[in-house]
């Protein structure tokens, strides 16, 4: 049975569609269905529904999906037990992370990461819409937000603290909030589903609705707008550290800390052995980032 055959197949899977399975593996389209056929050949049974919109498993290639997945698995520990000793992991890293902070933290820190590691090449994609890791085919997904249950496995990567903060031309013209139940009285600008700020108080957690002329779906915008006075905001300290260090935003209600439990994620599919260029990554940006990291305001 030939693993590239193998490899294919799974991925179609993920996808539904032949060309891009062909695509994400490296061939054509038409050696990819060449690669099925014979696959489907030497096993001498039908693994796929053919369209001409889609391509599904049958319920025998349901049934030989996890046995492919099973058989590559221990292909690539296999492959990894012999290379553990290597210094130097090699190939395609392809990961995928938010938009504003993969420009922010990730690109300042890659010209040390390849220099350190000559080997490898990154397909790196930023985007602030949650992907599918095994659909998308990612080694690695970096999430900064409350994870769900999943197979997947994750390591923090750092803290992710967020705060209240406003421009001081804001603050002039409005008053500082001293408690947070003020915080119903001023202009506070959302990402949009996020307008329950839950914060620790001496009488325990409390929730405030807040509200404001400005929401958005941009991390980046919200902090801009900030910037720009038209109001309070909460955002990440990875986002704003420099602003804040420049006195272009200052912190608000720093004696009611918000409550959070988000962080900066490395998540990767389950695997009985790591890869070593999975590990490298994790290992390299852990320590980059720090303990606290860099961007931490204490």
């Amino acid at each position: 049975m030939n693993i590239e055959h193998l490899k294919l197949f799974v991925r179609l899977a993920a996808t539904h569609n032949i060309s891009r399975a062909g695509q994400d593996v490296g061939i054509s389209p038409a050696v990819a269905s060449t690669y099925l056929n014979k696959l489907e050949a030497g096993l001498g049974v039908r693994l796929l529904n053919r369209t001409t919109r889609k391509v599904s498993l049958t319920e025998t290639g349901r049934a030989f999906l996890s046995h492919a997945e099973e058989v590559l698995a221990s292909v690539e520990a296999a492959r990894a037990a012999v290379g553990a000793g290597s210094k130097t992991p090699s190939g395609v890293l392809r990961i995928t992370a938010p938009a504003s902070f993969g420009r922010l933290h990730l690109i300042s820190a890659l010209k040390g990461f390849l220099s350190e590691y000559p080997e490898l090449s990154l397909d790196l994609r930023l985007s602030d819409t949650i992907v599918d890791l095994v659909e998308g085919g990612f080694d690695i997904a970096i999430r900064n937000t409350k994870l769900a249950d999943s197979s997947l496995i994750a390591r923090k990567l750092a803290p992710d603290k967020r705060i209240i903060c406003a421009a001081p031309d804001y603050l002039r013209r409005y008053g500082t909030p001293q408690a947070p139940q003020e915080l119903t009285a001023h202009q506070c600008i959302n990402l949009i589903g996020l307008e329950n700020w839950v914060m620790d108080t001496p009488a325990g957690q409390l929730n405030i609705k807040t509200e404001g002329k400005l929401r958005t779906d941009s991390g980046e915008a919200m902090r801009d707008a900030c910037i720009n006075g038209l109001g309070l905001a909460v955002n990440a300290t990875w986002s704003v550290y420099q602003q804040i260090q420049r006195g272009e935003l200052v912190q608000v209600l720093a004696d009611y800390p918000l409550i959070s439990d988000t962080a900066i994620w490395a998540v990767y599919p389950s695997s009985r052995l790591l890869a070593p260029k999975v590990r490298a990554f994790i290992d390299y940006f852990a320590d980059y980032y720090g303990d606290p990291p860099y961007w931490d305001l204490a």
